[in-house]
């Protein structure tokens, strides 16, 4: 019998001591919904850690300027995959039906919070009335500070809402200037540092603790791509999974993976920024149904709750519609 050219080329080549050329790597563009840090560490301990690699496949990443943003440029093709908020995800199906689908939860839990001072009497949201509140002027928390005043008995006539420069906020309620302020779980670490430089106790009230229990943040997905190249789609979601629990079991490497990526950021800051946000991730909404799933009940109330913020007619989408848990790992 003849010898394939391949088996013979291989065989030569081994014989001279020489590489093979490695399988090629699908590639996939993976679209960030805002700059990197801290709260994107999986999908850079993705690549760091090899995981990625080891269900073949190569990762570029593109940083981004918001949810709305993020999804544009998936459900245009720019990129294939990538992190969005389920809020922007919804609103967007329902007003233009873009092609774009959740297949993994990433944030189960809302991070939207006040944050105040131990020193200004603030211990309840009820607390917030009279008082003078500073928020971003793009953070989408704003949509969302209508319906949890309301479900506390309060409106935003109840307060002095000022909006500012993100970076402003810390040194605006650690002065004294805000009673509180508006910001994400995610920069627990960082307020609190402001504060015991200023000699302050930071207390954090979050709105999910306040009635206010939705989604978030979501591994959002181009519909052509998932039909197109369903096992790429599926090694990415498991790997991405696994670099999720990873970065939770082991927050310094993770802090190390992005930094090793973003040399702009140091591990420290990084490192903090993601023990933070990890907390939206591991709960005990993951405990009862599971690490990245899509319950049905708090996916329609997400929808209920972000309807209502921002005004659309609620019978405009079906829920379900936006999310496909096929490609989620098999328990």
């Amino acid at each position: 019998m003849t010898t394939p050219p391949r088996t013979l080329l291989a065989s030569a080549a081994l014989a001279a001591g020489l590489a093979l050329p490695a399988a090629a790597q699908d590639q996939v563009t993976y679209q960030l919904d805002w700059l990197p840090g801290g709260d994107k560490s999986p999908i850079y301990v993705c690549i760091e850690e090899g995981f990625c690699a080891e269900a073949g496949i190569e990762v570029s990443i593109e940083p981004g300027r918001g949810s709305s943003e993020a999804i544009t440029k998936i459900a245009t093709g720019s990129s294939d995959i990538g992190s969005a908020g389920m809020g922007a995800l919804m609103a967007a199906v329902s007003g233009e039906n873009v092609p774009v689908t959740a297949v993994m939860s990433i944030f189960n839990t809302g991070p939207h919070a006040f944050y105040t001072t131990a020193d200004s009497g603030i211990t309840t949201l009820a607390d917030i009335k009279g008082k003078s509140v500073a928020t971003s002027p793009f953070t989408s928390s704003n949509v969302f500070l209508p319906l949890v005043l309301a479900d506390n008995g309060l409106s935003e006539d109840d307060i002095t809402l000022t909006k500012s420069d993100p970076g402003a906020l810390g040194p605006l309620l650690m002065t004294g200037q805000a009673d509180a302020i508006i910001a994400w779980l995610t920069d627990v670490s960082r307020y609190t540092g402001q504060a015991a430089e200023a000699g302050k106790e930071i207390v954090i009230l979050p709105w999910s603790d306040a009635g206010l229990e939705l989604y978030s943040a979501a591994l959002v997905a181009n519909d052509s791509f998932l039909a197109d190249r369903p096992d790429v789609a599926k090694r990415f979601v498991a790997a991405f999974q696994k670099s999720l629990v990873f970065a939770y079991e082991n927050p310094d490497k993770a802090a190390a993976a992005v930094a090793a990526q973003v040399p702009e950021l140091s591990a420290e800051d990084v490192k903090g920024s993601w023990l933070d946000a990890s907390k939206l991730a591991f709960n005990e909404v993951s405990d009862e149904f599971g690490l990245g799933t899509f319950d049905a009940d708090r996916l329609a109330a997400t929808w209920t709750r972000v309807s209502a913020a921002q005004g659309l007619d609620p019978a405009s989408l079906d829920p379900e519609s936006v999310v496909n848990r096929s490609f989620l790992p098999a328990e």
